[in-house]
């Protein structure tokens, strides 16, 4: 659900909900509740929950909406669930489409039979219905057209029919110089172009042959003659193989970099001996009814069950299960690059303090921004620490005076080029200076040069040099990463692995997803946040978040919820799906600041009435709310969960869920892949977690990887489980490979176990 891209979607409505309306306006109540009715079961949920959710996401409800304010409609489904039964209802609407596109082209060539219009029917995933369409599709003219043309497949039907038939004596009965048919040798390969396409085209033998290769099939690779000096890094791949079916996301997507690259050249197969028939003309030929038996035919028959595999079915099955497996592997990989961009987004917030934000350079020097607590930039500077001028005393008298002018309470270091060298001035500025209080902080610096290039940046900051608007972005991410980094886009935060290999719209939908979910957990000070951090609010987009910082620009601070009715083209279905995201922090009614919506702002008067405690005093008394009994405020209209959610907010009105703020202190005298030595003990930030491990910056600028078998003492199924982006961990190093560029680290607890599991 993409609000920020849809800049002409109505406001108020969801993005998908539209799409939707416009895709499907006609969707039968029939075909709607077969659609519930399968979603319903991969959540395990009942059909009503399903059906009340897509009626919602129809009529303009966006998820986060839904999921929190919507319960009794959907039986509590929760965001997850209704992520996957939006994109489930995208696929399934899409189905139903093509279903209706391939049972009128069959109707029309009137060939559909009761039989077959059931076998489509019943079909739920894409591959299926197109299997049982292949034998219908319009196609060009084939060698199997021009033999059917050409009479022969009565000839074909017979010898299947048959096999007992001598095929050169029957197929001299079809010698004809005027259809073109010259000898019984031309008949017979005719008729085998019909037989080969009927086999290729007949769901139940393509299907069984496509299971057969992906429950025994390996996936082979080698290195293109000439190519192994310049492909080192995919030297892992230069004799490999490993069943299909259990081949890991991230080494899938590796295999398919290296031959994009035209390093690897990869195949897929089912192993068996030199000189044996294939396994797979087995399952074609028992499929097909076809059997050596010692009849006339048989051996023809066979010839041709082999030919069927080797140029239709083999080709196609191989593309069909990359295809399948590259899906998964997609999934699996945004999957993993989606909750580590939500584990930055939801990472500790320093708060409202003055920071310096540092962009570390050595020939361009060090470009410096001061941000207010709000945010707001204050002052800029470029210092010359480093190569090639070594201005290390005029550096640190201007970051002092900086400090001191500003009264910087934070440094935040990019930790890009010269970051440790970097931290180090700083480091020194805190020991001569200790009276500035100043705290260091080593921050990734991933995306804030493409922040820098953006028109964003550029309208925000239109007189500032490109690089230093960087430095105001590393100093804000200390401040709030989820204000700063919606600035960016997800895939520039660097979080991620392979992100450029996999499907781009499912990596760009989920990603949205994610950001529009943590956005709208935490809540947004509609008096701060910026028209980026606005978009993402449920039922606003960039046209709405515009005009909202436009008013408030004009007319000052809101005072109120209801005041931003006065926006322009903020109707009721966008003030209705935004409100109870959108915070106003000293507002007349303490409501306003809190995640209770206005339309149930009712209940809280009733609670206030019943209890005889007016509202200012109930809001944050833990121990009076915990006694009261949801269902003795419940209403027809808002039910028992909804007022269990009230009570729990009332308790905490609009707290932050993101955790309390540290920093990792990287261990001086270690800033190069040099000064490392197996068996050193130091701390780090987690910045990426993958299926196989972790990556952690441990200052040298190159991460270590905690291999998933050096997670912890005991067996580690999930990575998740233990780490997550931007965690701070004490690691230990276990190798480094200077050459490669790679360090191999452990969270184990010395002398643990030193097994290790192949990723």
């Amino acid at each position: 659900v993409n609000h920020a891209a849809s800049h002409d979607a109505a406001p108020g409505i969801c993005p998908f909900a539209l799409s939707f309306q416009r895709t499907h306006p006609r969707m039968s109540a029939a075909v709607s509740a077969s659609i519930a009715r399968i979603i319903a079961r991969e959540l395990s949920v009942e059909d009503k929950q399903v059906a009340a959710a897509i009626e919602l996401i129809g009529g303009g409800a966006t998820v986060p909406f839904i999921a929190r304010y919507r319960k009794e409609r959907t039986g509590g489904l929760d965001d997850t669930q209704l992520r996957h039964l939006a994109q489930r209802l995208t696929y399934l609407t899409d189905l139903s489409a093509r279903r209706d596109t391939v049972l009128k082209s069959i109707r029309e060539q009137g060939k559909l039979t009761p039989a077959l219009e059931k076998q489509i029917m019943a079909a739920e995933t894409k591959v299926a219905l197109e299997d049982l369409y292949a034998p219908f599709k319009p196609k060009r003219r084939t060698k199997a057209t021009i033999a059917r043309e050409a009479g022969l497949a009565p000839l074909a039907e017979q010898l299947l029919g048959n096999p007992a038939l001598t095929p050169a004596e029957i197929a001299m009965k079809f010698v004809s110089k005027t259809k073109g048919v010259a000898s019984a040798e031309e008949a017979l390969e005719g008729a085998r172009h019909i037989i080969i396409e009927q086999i290729s085209e007949t769901p139940e033998i393509v299907g069984a042959v496509r299971e057969k290769m992906w429950k025994e099939g390996k996936v082979r690779s080698g290195v293109v003659k000439g190519k192994a000096e310049e492909g080192a890094k995919f030297s892992d791949y230069f004799d490999f193989d490993q069943p299909i079916e259990g081949l890991p996301s991230h080494r899938l997507l590796a295999l398919l970099r290296g031959e994009k690259e035209g390093v690897l050249k990869l195949g897929l197969d089912i192993p068996h001996a030199d000189g044996r028939a294939h396994p797979a003309v087995a399952t074609v030929m028992q499929k097909a009814g076809i059997a050596r038996k010692g009849r006339a035919a048989d051996e023809w028959l066979a010839a041709t069950a082999e030919a069927a595999w080797k140029t239709r079915l083999a080709p196609a099955c191989t593309n069909d299960l990359f295809a399948r497996v590259k899906e998964r592997a997609d999934a699996e990989a945004i999957k993993v690059f989606s909750t580590n961009v939500k584990d930055l987004l939801l990472a500790a917030p320093a708060g409202p303090k003055a920071v310096m934000g540092i962009d570390p350079g050595i020939r361009t020097g060090c470009k410096v921004a001061v941000v207010d607590a709000t945010g707001k930039m204050l002052e800029t500077a470029t210092v010359y620490p480093h190569e090639p001028k070594c201005d290390w005393a005029g550096a640190l008298m201007t970051l002092a005076k900086l400090a001191k002018k500003h009264k910087v309470q934070l440094v935040s270091v990019g930790n890009g080029t010269a970051s440790r060298e970097t931290d180090k001035l700083v480091a020194e500025l805190e020991s001569k200076m200790p009276d500035l209080g100043l705290t260091r902080v080593m921050v990734s610096e991933a995306g804030a040069s493409v922040y820098s290039a953006s028109e964003l940046a550029a309208k925000e900051f239109p007189q500032l040099d490109v690089s230093l608007r960087g430095a105001v972005s590393i100093a804000r991410r200390l401040q709030d990463p989820l204000a700063e980094l919606v600035k960016i886009e997800p895939k520039a935060i660097g979080v991620g692995q392979y992100q450029h290999d996999v499907d781009q719209s499912a990596l760009s939908n989920s990603l949205t997803a994610v950001v529009e979910d943590c956005v709208n957990a935490v809540g947004v000070d509609v008096n701060t946040a910026s028209a980026p951090l606005l978009a993402r609010v449920s039922g606003l987009n960039e046209t709405l978040a515009s005009n909202i910082v436009a008013f408030r620009n004009e007319n000052g601070p809101f005072k109120s919820r209801a005041a931003l009715k006065k926006v322009p083209r903020m109707g009721p279905k966008a003030f209705e799906q935004s409100a109870g995201f959108l915070r106003i922090r000293d507002a007349k009614n303490p409501l306003d600041a809190s995640g209770v919506h206005p339309e149930a702002y009712e209940i809280v008067e009733t609670i206030s009435e019943k209890t005889g405690r007016d509202l200012k005093s109930l809001i944050g008394d833990k121990a009076f709310l915990s006694k009261l009994k949801p269902r003795e405020f419940a209403t027809s209209n808002f039910g028992e969960p909804t007022v269990r959610d009230i009570l729990k907010e009332l308790e905490k009105p609009g707290r932050d869920p993101r955790p309390e703020f540290k920093t990792a202190r990287f261990k001086d005298g270690v800033s190069t892949l040099a000064d490392l030595k197996p068996g050193m003990t130091l701390e780090g930030v987690v910045t990426n977690v993958t299926a196989f491990g972790a990556f952690v910056d441990i200052g040298v600028h190159q991460d270590g990887l905690v291999h998933i078998s050096e997670l912890s003492d005991t067996f580690v199924k999930d990575p998740y489980t233990v780490v997550k982006a931007g965690q701070i961990v004490r690691v230990r190093v276990k190798e480094v490979d200077a050459a490669r560029k790679r360090i191999a680290l452990s969270m184990k607890t010395e002398g643990a176990g030193d097994s290790r599991r192949r990723a």
